[in-house]
C-alpha cells in the first residue's frame, strides 16, 4: 500500500495551523496512533504578511517564502500539501506549478462543498487581501455561487478584529463579528465563509 504523508504549510497564523491539525485529529476514525494521518507540519513564522503584500503589490517576498516551505515539504516526502490560510491562496496557481505534488485548494473545496448543498449566495468574512484580490469570488463563481462581502466600514472593523485582537492572541469581540455577519445575512447570504 502506498504511504501518504500530508504536508501542512502553516504558521499563517500559528493558531490557524493548530486548529487545522486538531480538526484532522478529531475527524480521523483512528483506534490507535498508527491509524492517524501521517503529517509533516511546517509552521513558518517568517512568511511576510500576505494582506500587506497583496494590497501593496509587493508579493514576491511572500511567494518566495511560501515556495521555500512547499519545497521543504515536498523534499520531506509529503504526497500532498494543505495551506490553512485563505489569504495565502492568492499564490495557489504559482505554487502549484512550482512543486510536483498536489496542493489542496481550500477555496475550491469550500466552493464545491457549498455547491453540493445548493448554496447560491455566500458571505465571505476574510482579510482585505483575500477580499480585494477576489480570490474567493473566482472559485465561488466557478460553482455558480455569488459572493457577498462586507462594506468598507465593516471590512475595516473585521480587519481590526483579525489584526488587532486575534493575531495578538486576544479574545475577539463576538459582538462585532455578529454585527458584520448579520449584515451579510441580511443581504441574502445563505451561509458564511470565515477566512
Amino acid at each position: 500500500m502506498e504511504q501518504y504523508r500530508l504536508g501542512v504549510l502553516g504558521g499563517m497564523g500559528p493558531q490557524a495551523t493548530n486548529t487545522f491539525y486538531q480538526y484532522i485529529i478529531d475527524r480521523t476514525a483512528a483506534r490507535s496512533d498508527q491509524e492517524h494521518i501521517s503529517m509533516l507540519i511546517f509552521s513558518d513564522n517568517e512568511v511576510p504578511d500576505r494582506t500587506a503584500a497583496i494590497l501593496s503589490g509587493h508579493t514576491q517576498p511572500v511567494y518566495d517564502r511560501l515556495l521555500y516551505g512547499a519545497k521543504l515539504l515536498e523534499q520531506g516526502g509529503c504526497t500532498a500539501i494543505a495551506v490553512p490560510c485563505n489569504t495565502a491562496h492568492y499564490f495557489y496557481d504559482a505554487l502549484s506549478e512550482a512543486v510536483s505534488i498536489p496542493i489542496i485548494n481550500m477555496m475550491r473545496e469550500t466552493a464545491a462543498y457549498l455547491s453540493n448543498r445548493g448554496v447560491r449566495r455566500a458571505g465571505v468574512l476574510a482579510t482585505s487581501g483575500t477580499v480585494s484580490s477576489h480570490t474567493y469570488r473566482y472559485y465561488l463563481r466557478e460553482f455558480g455561487i455569488d459572493e457577498i462581502i462586507p462594506g468598507t466600514e465593516d471590512q475595516n472593523r473585521l480587519m481590526n478584529l483579525i489584526y488587532g485582537t486575534i493575531k495578538h492572541g486576544k479574545q475577539a469581540d463576538a459582538g462585532i463579528f455578529l454585527d458584520i455577519s448579520s449584515a451579510l445575512l441580511s443581504q441574502g447570504a445563505e451561509c458564511l465563509i470565515i477566512g
